[in-house]
């Protein structure tokens, strides 16, 4: 197997620039498949307001927690409830929820919003959390994601990742897109567009700058982006090829592949640039690196045993151990924040299946049903797991449970869609 044909298998290519307003062809509609196993009912009431606002916050908060595999909605359309009185819960209590969201929404002199909620404990009877808002109405959905992150939190103990970013790859004729995303694939916007290709984006740690690798000289370059600013940085054009850099947890450096030597091998260097440091040397192929959250540890994809396998290796150098075993193709690991878990790709019976593995008992379970898998990568709270896939004919975004139960389709409108990466937690 080469290098390109790798390549080929981390899906579309695109072409990156600024970040623009632009109108977004790549909308989605999240369409949430499967039952948990210990699911969470809640009702959130239609938020007052919501149908003059532009947007509509208690669908977007149901929304949000429903695909977190987490919450199991409790109907509640049709009810006049807001956050400015204690409701009478025990019509809420008869239905079977154990909480109970209401809020409004209301557009200010100003032309602001200002986005209420509070949040109810349906059996105990107490109130859990009242926050709000006021934003442009630009910042709705951001406001909204937010307040999911709030109720889900409050709720389960663990942190929310509904206010994070996802960035992706569309190819529409012959254009080649990257957007960045709200988390459940809406609010899209366009980073650039052109008729080269890239590969490989990813997000750093602080959330502020895209490296990926372009084509632009006919050739694959590492570029760093920053995102909001549009400036760029070329960190890697040596001889031969230069792709797929991996953020190191501190943002300063990136492991990259490079063939400068003969073969692709890793190598470490500066998100500044400069010369960059070999971290290994064998005669296979080696590429696709991706650091541990403790930053110690580079996994990456070789073809050192005949066929492409996961290893990993100290990252200030060593030796290469072996991690995966079950199948004979397994390519594109991604790590999940907490360490627990190791996502990757594996060819079975000629199908790429998203497979899930606890590092720690090396147990390895696949958590798709569709066969065209790739690109998965990790919420920053570690729940839930974005990847690109086909799906009834069309490519989709997809986001699963760590344990498969919970899926949601981020259906695209337009283009071929490829290569999402999960952005980390907004400061």
């Amino acid at each position: 197997m080469t290098e390109q044909q790798l390549w080929r298998r981390r899906g579309v290519v695109a072409a990156l620039g600024g970040l623009a307003a632009v109108p977004a062809f790549a909308q989605f509609r999240v369409e949430v498949t499967g039952v948990g196993t210990t699911q969470l009912p809640i009702a959130i009431a239609p938020f007052r307001g919501d149908a003059e606002a532009p947007q509509k916050i208690g669908a977007i908060i149901q929304a949000n927690l429903e695909r977190s595999g987490q919450f199991r909605p409790i109907d509640a359309a049709g009810t006049n409830l807001d956050e400015t009185s204690r409701p009478d819960l025990s019509p809420w209590r008869q239905k079977g929820a154990d909480s109970l969201a209401v809020g409004s929404v209301q557009r200010l002199a100003d032309g602001r919003y200002d986005v209420r909620c509070r949040l109810w404990d349906v059996v105990r009877g107490q109130e859990l959390l009242v926050h709000g808002y006021v934003v442009a109405a630009g910042d709705l959905r951001l406001a909204a994601h937010r307040l999911s992150d709030l109720i889900y939190e409050k709720l389960t103990g663990d942190k929310g990742a509904f206010a994070t970013r996802i960035a992706y790859v569309t190819k529409g004729g012959p254009r080649y897109n990257l957007w960045v995303a709200d988390s459940d694939g809406e609010n899209a916007q366009s980073a650039f567009a052109s008729n080269e290709p890239i590969i490989s984006p990813a997000w750093s740690p602080d959330g502020q700058r895209l490296a990926y690798v372009s084509f632009e000289s006919r050739k694959p370059v590492v570029y760093v982006h920053e995102v909001y600013s549009g400036r760029r940085r070329l960190i890697a054009n040596f001889r031969g090829s230069n792709s797929a850099p991996a953020w190191s947890t501190d943002g300063r450096t990136l492991a990259v592949t490079l063939t400068r030597d003969g073969g692709s091998q890793l190598y470490l260097i500066s998100a500044e640039g400069g010369e960059p440091r070999r971290l290994t040397q064998s005669g296979s192929i080696d590429t696709e690196p991706v650091y541990s959250p403790d930053g110690r540890t580079i996994f990456f994809v070789s073809d050192r045993g005949g066929a492409p396998q996961i290893y990993r290796v100290p990252a200030q150098g060593g030796d290469a151990q072996r991690v995966t075993f079950t199948g004979s193709y397994n390519i594109s690991p991604a790590i999940s924040p907490d360490g627990r878990w190791l996502a990757y790709i594996s060819r079975i019976n000629g199908n790429f299946k998203l497979q899930v593995m606890e590092l720690a008992s090396g147990n390895v379970a696949t958590v798709t049903d569709t066969t065209a898998d790739e690109s998965p990568s990790f919420a920053p709270n570690s729940k839930l797991i974005v990847y690109a896939t086909r799906q009834g004919g069309r490519e989709a975004l997809m986001t699963t449970t760590v344990d498969g139960k919970i899926k949601a389709r981020l259906a695209g409108q337009g283009g071929d869609i490829r290569e999402p990466d999960w952005g980390p937690f907004q400061k």
